[in-house]
């Protein structure tokens, strides 16, 4: 009977471990550096794309408005069109916002910390206005309070005007941006959970007491982030007002129509100066809003940490 015999593994030498060694490293760092390679090739492209689509134009804007001088640029915010188009979109905003604010505030709570019939319906409303486009939604508007609208000869019969006036103005601000409170707000209560709350109810606060003592200061920073972005959106509104306003010179025209008007006319640098307005505001909105979502972070990972 042969017996097997067992053969002891070949010596590896020195050399062969150094060599085995380089070979390792030399995968690892070309498995670093392709990833590398890549990552630097997406920033690339990311900063292009932004320098094409936000730089650039905000450097169009801005060198257009001040192009043929400060006297010029002064010229054009002070003109009395201009003027009145700062003040309708000023008490359009003053009026949307607010509106808004204790709508996404109910929208938000409600939908974050009950559950009642119709929940998914009134989730799915709050972005309707995302899916409708800005002219069709002012279309709807003047189909109900036109003169042959759907509700035209009430109007009419009451001399109320609505559509190419304050009140339609208001009303299309208001659909356009009923989302952004509410959609702020849903996000970060969802994320809060609703432990603090539950815990003033059962020692004894009522509603009230636990919506202004501590739901209110623990959502203030989603909800500022909120009410900015609805400001902005409320101001730089164009395609539902312009099918509302009708246009009228220094009635019913805000900054974006103005702007459209001063454009169409060849008043280019009229037009740049009146639109920076809305730029800066637009600046101004990504700072803030950029300032208040890091404290909303910042909260919320407190909480978390507390928990």
């Amino acid at each position: 009977m042969k017996t097997l015999s067992v053969t002891s593994p070949l010596p590896v030498s020195p050399a062969t471990d150094q060599t085995v060694a380089r070979a390792a490293k030399t995968a690892a760092k070309r498995a670093t550096s392709e990833p590398r390679a890549l990552q630097w090739l997406l920033i690339a492209l990311a900063l292009g794309a932004m320098g094409i689509i936000l730089v650039v134009p905000l450097f169009v804007v801005f060198s257009e408005a001040f192009g043929k001088g400060l006297e010029v640029y002064k010229a054009a915010i002070v003109d009395s069109e201009a003027l009145a188009a700062i003040k309708l979109t000023l008490l359009v905003a003053f009026v949307a916002v607010p509106i808004n604010t204790v709508f996404g505030i109910a929208a938000a709570w409600a939908i974050t910390r009950f559950n009642f019939k119709g929940k998914g319906t009134l989730i799915t409303l709050l972005d309707l206005p995302f899916a409708v486009s800005p002219v069709i939604s002012g279309l709807i508007f003047v189909l109900m309070f036109g003169r042959r609208g759907v509700l035209g000869p009430l109007m009419a019969a009451h001399d109320w005007k609505i559509v190419f006036a304050l009140p339609g103005i208001i009303l299309a601000t208001l659909f356009v941006t009923f989302p952004f409170v509410a959609r702020q707000l849903i996000a970060f209560m969802e994320s809060t959970g609703a432990e603090e709350e539950e815990a003033a109810v059962t020692l004894g606060a009522n509603g009230f007491q636990t919506f202004f003592r501590v739901t209110l200061p623990n959502i203030k920073w989603a909800l500022l982030t909120g009410i900015i972005l609805c400001n902005a959106r409320a101001m730089g509104e164009f395609g539902a007002v312009s099918v509302v306003s009708g246009h009228v010179r220094g009635q019913t025209n805000t900054i974006p129509l103005q702007v459209e008007i001063l454009y169409n006319e060849y008043q280019f640098n009229a037009a740049f100066a009146v639109a920076s307005l809305l730029t800066f505001l637009g600046l101004i909105t990504v700072g803030i809003k950029s300032i208040l979502e890091w404290k909303a972070d910042s909260q919320l990972k407190q909480g978390q940490s507390e928990r």
